[in-house]
């Protein structure tokens, strides 16, 4: 849903309903899609992000800046959280991880990543599509 974005770089920041063990520093893969491959697909690697700060907040809390930040310039807080209400089925006052990122300039194929969702792989992903994630 915001893959554009990702790779224009405007996006640093994404709301997810959980990933609470992410701390400043951890690196994460951006994909285009991580989870629902059909058999024999490839993730599409984005970019490299290092998270920079998580907080938990109600959903319904956004600002209009985040609202940019998130990739939906244009949009009023209340059409994002409209949009994550009606895809996940959850109430506005849910609690979300708010996590903000930077874009990484080192190859990624030099970096050790933590493990998520795939522990064994030593990568972790964050989806630019929005997936059953709640």
């Amino acid at each position: 849903m915001t893959t554009r974005q990702v790779m224009a770089e405007t996006k640093d920041i994404t709301r997810r309903f959980g990933w609470w063990f992410l701390k400043p520093g951890d690196r994460i893969q951006a994909v285009e899609k991580a989870m629902g491959l059909k058999k024999g697909e490839k993730i599409n690697r984005l970019k490299l992000i290092e998270v920079v700060s998580t907080r938990s907040e109600p959903l319904n809390t956004i600002t209009p800046e985040d609202v940019i930040r998130e990739g939906f310039p244009g949009w009023t807080p209340e059409q994002f959280v409209q949009m994550r209400v009606d895809h996940y089925r959850i109430n506005p006052d849910r609690a979300v991880n708010r996590i903000e990122f930077r874009y990484c300039q080192e190859k990624q194929e030099q970096l050790l990543l933590f493990g998520y969702p795939w522990l064994h792989s030593h990568k972790s992903f964050y989806s630019t599509s929005m997936g059953a994630e709640p």
